[in-house]
């Protein structure tokens, strides 16, 4: 007959709990992927509409963590200045929808109180990057698709390659203190493997001819490095709030923000190098492909 305590070891419901959790966490991560590569093959409104309603969640899991007045009128707004950013984005005006989204992020943090406000009003900026920076790229007139399978092959391949690397190797700790489990072989591991991932990418689904992929390489370096940094960035904000997910909203994995930490700043780093290359009219160009 049992005393009331379980006769399982402390480490062994632990364990269990991780195998349960599995399931649940892989299914999630192949429909996550599925829906990702699913809406850069179509490109246009349903990409679009995916990435906005990505955007959504980040910027309602920002607006939760960080608590503060009229969290629903904050919700509304951010939700609008989110959809105007993504179509005035589909036609390279992102210029406009820039000037879109940084309007919203005030009103968010007037919104918010004075406690909240500097911390509300970029909850709407986080998110507008990620959402104006997938629709510039995909939407160019060259390279479009291939910038977007570029962009997850280096953060996908970076974040993976960085936990086995560090997993396997080990070493000092790159940020104790914000990320106990970070190491900095892991970073160089999964930044290299990132980089070189995406130079397979386009090398295999390149439009412009033979082109140099060493600046590709190396942009994939700085991508990669600008995922991490994302990483911790959203690592170092949880701990500052006292929560351990963004929220519950994806089984197994936690929430938007917890999945795409990574990718909305090196995303947002990639539209930028294109834009500044190539202007509006082929970011996607400028971004990978170098002679």
């Amino acid at each position: 007959m049992s005393d009331g305590q379980s006769d399982v070891s402390p480490a062994e419901p632990q364990k269990t709990g991780a195998l349960r959790d599995l399931g649940p966490r892989f299914l999630s991560a192949i429909v996550m992927v599925a829906l990702a590569l699913g809406s850069a093959w179509l490109g246009g409104h349903v990409f679009a509409l995916f990435w906005m309603i990505a955007g959504f969640a980040v910027f309602w899991e920002w607006q939760r963590m960080v608590g503060g007045a009229q969290e629903r009128y904050r919700l509304i707004v951010g939700g609008l200045a989110l959809a105007v950013a993504a179509q005035l984005s589909l036609t390279l005006k992102a210029d406009i929808a820039v000037l879109v989204i940084l309007v919203g992020a005030v009103i968010v943090a007037l919104l918010a109180g004075r406690e909240k406000a500097l911390w509300a009003g970029p909850g709407l900026v986080y998110a507008g990057a990620m959402v104006i920076s997938v629709c510039v790229l995909r939407s160019s007139f060259f390279e479009g698709p291939t910038s977007i399978l570029w962009a997850f092959a280096v953060v996908w391949g970076t974040d993976v390659m960085a936990y086995f690397g560090g997993r396997l190797i080990g070493g000092p700790k790159l940020w104790p203190r914000i990320s106990p489990g970070k190491t900095w072989s892991g970073l160089i591991c999964g930044v290299v493997c990132g980089a070189g991932l995406g130079v397979s990418v386009v090398q295999y689904w390149r439009t412009a001819g033979e082109i140099n992929l060493l600046p590709v390489f190396l942009v994939g370096i700085l991508a990669g490095l600008a995922a991490q940094g994302g990483d911790l960035f959203e690592s170092g904000m949880k701990r500052h709030f006292g929560v351990k997910d963004s929220s519950q909203l994806i089984p197994g994995h936690g929430g938007a923000m917890d999945r795409l930490d990574g990718f909305i700043v090196a995303v947002t780093l990639a539209a930028i190098i294109g834009l500044a290359r190539n202007g509006f009219y082929a970011p996607a160009r400028g971004l990978l492909v170098w002679w």
